[in-house]
């Protein structure tokens, strides 16, 4: 072999090592940029707000369990969790800036008509809320038209309870104002007023169980009243209520609840995680991500989480997506 020939092979033997190494170096840092990603677009680190609801309630613990999840789906992101009123509160805290994300039901979506409603935008279709009007074991009240008169919890001013509360009761004929003695308590509130004896009746609005109802029937004999036969009234109003469709309080949800074994016709309404338009595209893509890949984690201890779905999460009439959610969606298109 001819010396010139044996330098070109050792040049060239040692310029194919060379760039096996760089190319090992590239594809080290990459995988190292993925693992710390969690396999998804690059988000800014860091803590932000989530606004969830009564610490009695279904949005604080989905919150909770939803913030554990994030710790290694989405690593140096952390959820501050802000206890709220409730719905109207949380979407006034996002629009403010307060709070990045938030669950707010989608009737109060559809109400809200405050200064910067247009920044707000949607990541997915979470649960469904269950309206529930609570009454002792042996009340006279069977319908709701038999609050007239009645010391009876309507929720926090600022939350979805309130808003739906005072819609059925104008629904079955009573004025929320002036026909009852409202009382606007939380959820915690109202279920130990009305085992005192100092409230008559309280609604409810929340995913299946509450924990504050299941609690509650433990000791204190309750009654759920049937709200089904409101539902061609409440549609009658127009404006808001279209959010609102026909559904049944399965029974057995609440093993203590009088009596026993019952399915209780009522109403639903679903519920939507919120965010802003401004919010990073990479951090709610990241997110939309891990509500979807919790969903069953999250929903061995609230069973409302196991409704999250693929199919269903990219309807949040009357939000528009935010751009973060849609190119998660479409990224898991088939």
């Amino acid at each position: 072999m001819r010396p010139s020939t044996a330098r070109l092979r050792s040049a060239l033997r040692g310029r194919a090592w060379r760039a096996a190494v760089a190319l090992l170096v590239v594809a080290g840092a990459f995988a190292g940029w993925w693992l710390s990603t969690g396999g998804t677009a690059s988000y800014p680190k860091g803590t932000v707000g989530f606004a969830t609801g009564d610490p009695d309630g279904v949005y604080d613990h989905y919150g909770q369990l939803l913030r554990s999840f994030l710790k290694t789906a989405m690593p140096g992101v952390g959820l501050r969790l802000d206890s709220s009123e409730g719905s109207v509160d949380n979407l006034e805290r996002v629009v403010s800036g307060q709070d990045d994300f938030a669950i707010a039901t989608a009737d109060t979506v559809a109400s809200f008509n405050e200064p910067g409603k247009s920044k707000l935008r949607a990541i997915a279709r979470l649960y469904d809320d269950y309206l529930q009007l609570v009454v002792p074991a042996d009340s006279p009240v069977h319908r709701a038209a038999d609050l007239r008169g009645l010391r009876v919890g309507i929720g926090q001013p600022k939350s979805g309870v309130n808003l739906v509360a005072r819609q059925l009761l104008k629904a079955a004929g009573v004025d929320p104002a002036t026909g009852i003695t409202p009382e606007p308590l939380d959820v915690g509130d109202a279920a130990q007023q009305l085992q005192d004896g100092k409230l008559d009746a309280f609604f409810w609005s929340g995913g299946l169980p509450t924990a504050a109802l299941t609690d509650l029937s433990g000791k204190f004999p309750i009654r759920i009243v049937p709200l089904g036969d409101l539902t061609d009234a409440l549609y009658q109003q127009g404006g808001d209520t279209s959010a609102y469709r026909a559904a049944v309080l399965p029974a057995g949800v609440y093993p203590k609840l009088q009596p026993a074994g019952q399915p209780v016709p009522t109403l639903a309404v679903p519920n939507l995680l919120v965010t802003r338009d401004d919010v990073d595209t990479g951090l709610v893509e990241g997110l939309t991500r891990a509500v979807i890949d919790s969903r069953d984690e999250i929903g061995v201890q609230v069973h409302a989480a196991q409704l999250v779905d693929l199919r269903t999460a990219v309807y949040t009439d009357p939000l528009p997506l935010h751009e973060g959610a849609r190119r998660y969606y479409r990224s898991v298109k088939p």
